[in-house]
């Protein structure tokens, strides 16, 4: 076990989920010589970004691509300090194919940015004025986050860290702290091109949760550039698994434990401070009070509610409260012949169709496509797997489950049938998930995913904070650093152990 140059004030750590904010901060702890434990209620770590195997196919669960893999990303620098290897993978290009209704071009995301000017320039002419605004903005943000800010500050030590993150160059965006893609929409003479907001919700809807009309704009930098080179979408080698496989092996490496198939049920409070946490054993049916010096807690700021019962603060209870609905997610995973897949297939595509039906809230689908060789399906043999946010109300106030259930699988199906030759004799495997069916695997509220929508009152310095009202209470997770998937919650993990390791040697 690898020790802290302090070395002696190591503390008991108890992580609640084991997700990939959870496993990174679990595992950057153990690194640096403290105690951990990670307790998981699921059969597999990884929450969304896990994978399963059913017949000869894997597919996972929920993210399908990865952000923060090259030099200097987030994944890279934790798996550098870690010492543990990078997954291989190979870069997204274009890393979404987006069509838009009643088109048969798509507007191709490519991550080289001089082809990605030209393609935006030739699909939406005028608009270049729009875009360079939102590179400006992504480069002083992306060098901004760089210097590790903690956003939003709950205490001294976070405002200095955010304090010594500002530099000249990031006093671009405060301009612009205030304004929604819609608002820059209308500043350029946009707010009438139908066709750039319909492209611009899409992909938007993607990270933010919510329409560009909403979307805060210096977040919406973020989401619109994080595909194009330096940065870049990742697709994985085998699967999504790998990611949190290797988080676990630096975990336990390092003398942490993880019990899968166990359930926080509750964090208890004593004068203000988080203390322990109540653990039952799914198959022992075995209940204790596990104590604790820091309780870091993986899961959405519903769930957090609902872990600290009668001790949650009524501010922050009302807060949770008060969140427009969020989403969740109806998914398709199909396994299929080779034959059913279009040659030059890229492995991202997103589609918006004119007309109505039950598949989901603006009527879209974005879909993932193995590649050959990438470990996903036998030799010519495929993945497919195709998803659209749905309200998770409709899907707890049915009567008849199964039967919306089916209304969405073959919808769904049939509407990739108009890109995919989907036929019997294609098809070799049919799975779909609902809300009801995250809520089971994961235990998220409601089985909602992606996070909080990324409106002004939520995004950045006035978004969820990782410090808790409680003392000793952590969250990481797509609650605060929502939309950016592994890489966001990634970044939420190593805050949180920067914050917790302020506290212990301060």
């Amino acid at each position: 076990m690898s020790s802290h140059p302090l070395g002696n004030k190591k503390s008991r750590i108890i992580v609640i989920g084991a997700g990939i904010g959870g496993l990174t901060a679990g595992a950057l702890l153990a690194r640096r010589g403290h105690s951990v434990l990670i307790v998981d209620q699921a059969l597999v770590p990884g929450g969304c970004a896990s994978s399963f195997r059913r017949q000869d196919f894997i597919f996972d669960v929920g993210a399908t691509q990865v952000a923060g893999l090259e030099p200097g990303g987030i994944h890279h620098r934790i798996f550098s300090e870690l010492d543990i290897d990078l997954p291989q993978a190979t870069l997204c290009d274009p890393a979404c194919a987006v069509y838009l209704p009643g088109e048969t071009t798509p507007v191709n995301v490519w991550s080289e940015p001089q082809k990605w000017q030209q393609e935006r320039q030739r699909q939406f002419p005028g608009s270049e004025p729009f875009w360079q605004l939102i590179a400006a903005l992504f480069q002083a943000s992306w060098e901004f986050q760089k210097r590790n800010p903690v956003l939003p500050p709950r205490h001294l030590w976070d405002f200095l860290q955010l304090m010594k993150a500002i530099r000249p160059d990031t006093l671009i965006t405060i301009p612009y702290t205030l304004l929604t893609v819609g608002d820059a929409l209308r500043i350029y003479g946009l707010a009438k091109d139908r066709r750039l907001r319909t492209f611009l919700d899409l992909q938007l809807k993607l990270y933010s949760q919510v329409s560009a009309q909403e979307t805060a704009l210096l977040y919406a930098a973020t989401a619109l550039s994080i595909s194009q080179k330096p940065q870049g979408l990742f697709h994985l080698q085998g699967s999504m698994q790998v990611l949190s496989d290797r988080l676990v092996q630096a975990l336990k490496r390092d003398g942490g434990q993880l019990l899968m198939r166990h359930t926080a049920e509750q964090i208890q409070v004593e004068n203000g401070k988080a203390t322990a946490v109540v653990i039952r054993d799914q198959k022992t049916k075995k209940v204790w009070i596990e104590p604790a010096d820091q309780v870091i807690a993986n899961v959405t700021v519903q769930n957090l509610v609902q872990l600290l019962g009668d001790k949650v603060p009524r501010g922050y209870k009302r807060r949770v409260q008060k969140l427009p609905t969020p989403s969740s997610a109806f998914v398709v995973y199909l396994g299929v012949d080779e034959s059913a897949i279009p040659a030059q297939c890229p492995p991202h595509l997103q589609f918006l169709y004119d007309a109505s039906g039950p598949i989901g809230e603006n009527n879209s689908l974005f879909v993932s496509v193995s590649r050959p060789g990438d470990g996903r399906a036998p030799t010519k043999k495929a993945t497919i797997i195709a998803s659209s946010f749905v309200d998770p109300h409709q899907w707890w106030c049915t009567e008849d489950y199964q039967g919306l259930k089916k209304k969405y699988t073959e919808d769904a199906i049939a509407r990739l049938a108009q890109f995919f030759y989907l036929k019997p004799e294609t098809i070799i495997h049919v799975e779909a998930a609902t809300p009801r069916t995250f809520a089971r695997y994961t235990a998220r509220y409601q089985g909602i995913v992606g996070g909080i929508g990324q409106r002004i009152s939520t995004f950045g310095p006035f978004g969820f904070a990782n410090r808790t009202p409680i003392k000793h209470l952590w969250l990481v997770g797509d609650s605060t650093h929502p939309g950016e998937g592994t890489a966001g919650v990634s970044y939420s993990a190593l805050t949180v152990v920067r914050q917790i390791e302020a506290q212990l040697y301060s």
